[in-house]
């Protein structure tokens, strides 16, 4: 079995319970860190190929999401993964707490407006889905809407699919033990020192509300157009080898092909 298929957050019947803590955070499958990284290397050479396929082409997009609590590593994912990709057709979008003209739309709006174009990878670094699990844990908003916006949120990622933009979903998944140490360093390390908030801190209190609604929102949201993965993330190198074997998957299932020249090149002569 790929190691995609033993991450993958299966659809299944809203009956059926999903517990995040039942996940494992420290996927143990290759114990050396330096047979990790080889096969990273492999993968980012190949990454690295489809990817200058997929611009050539231009009938496909990738839209890649990035979710996880404080310290999780969306950030080192971005730059240790995607760094094999070509920024001529790839770029990351932030998704912060939204603007006075975001407030002014549905929530939806300034996620479609970050849609890739044909021929692009765009990676989301927590996405639409903050609109759903914020919520949830403050109780900022009624159930009944909660219940409404999974189902906005299937269709709208339906719609994206059936318009081909392939859509992969992670959860960089981290123990609370592992959170803390990472927020440490952040206090102890002065190159840190900019990315540690107080609201890090305060959203910690909240660890298993947090839990819940994630769990919650994969059963509700992973669905065979786009699928949620929970990467184990507490190893860095098995963060990085996890997320970019599926990402590979994924583009080589996209059956991707250089078209065909628009001129008849027997007939040119370089003079």
């Amino acid at each position: 079995m790929q190691l995609g298929q033993k991450l993958l957050v299966k659809p299944s019947k809203l009956a059926r319970k999903l517990k995040l803590e039942d996940w494992n955070t420290e996927y143990n499958a290759y114990k050396k860190k330096e047979n990790v990284e080889r096969k990273l290397d492999r993968l980012s050479r190949q990454m690295s190929e489809l990817q200058y396929k997929l611009f050539a082409s231009k009938n496909q997009s990738l839209l890649i999401i990035l979710q996880g609590v404080d310290a999780s590593g969306k950030d080192g994912t971005i730059r240790h993964v995607m760094e094999a990709l070509n920024p001529q057709n790839c770029y990351v979008k932030s998704f912060k707490v939204p603007t006075q003209e975001e407030m002014a739309h549905d929530y939806l709006w300034r996620i479609h407006m970050a849609i890739p174009q044909k021929g692009q990878i765009a990676i989301f670094n927590r996405s639409h889905y903050e609109d759903i699990i914020e919520v949830c844990v403050h109780n900022s908003v009624p159930k009944n809407e909660i219940l409404r916006r999974y189902t906005q949120i299937n269709d709208f990622e339906r719609y994206l699919s059936e318009n081909h933009v392939a859509i992969l979903k992670f959860f960089l998944h981290i123990s609370k033990d592992e959170q803390k140490k990472r927020l440490q360093e952040r206090i102890e390390d002065p190159t840190k020192h900019w990315k540690i908030s107080e609201s890090d801190l305060q959203n910690r209190k909240y660890w298993d509300k947090y839990m819940k609604a994630y769990s919650e929102l994969f059963r509700r949201c992973s669905t065979s157009w786009a699928p949620w993965y929970v990467i184990p993330a507490n190893l860095k190198w098995i963060r990085n080898w996890a997320v970019a074997e599926i990402i590979v998957n994924r583009l080589d299932k996209m059956k991707l092909k250089f078209p065909e020249p628009e001129i008849d090149l027997s007939r040119l002569t370089i003079k």
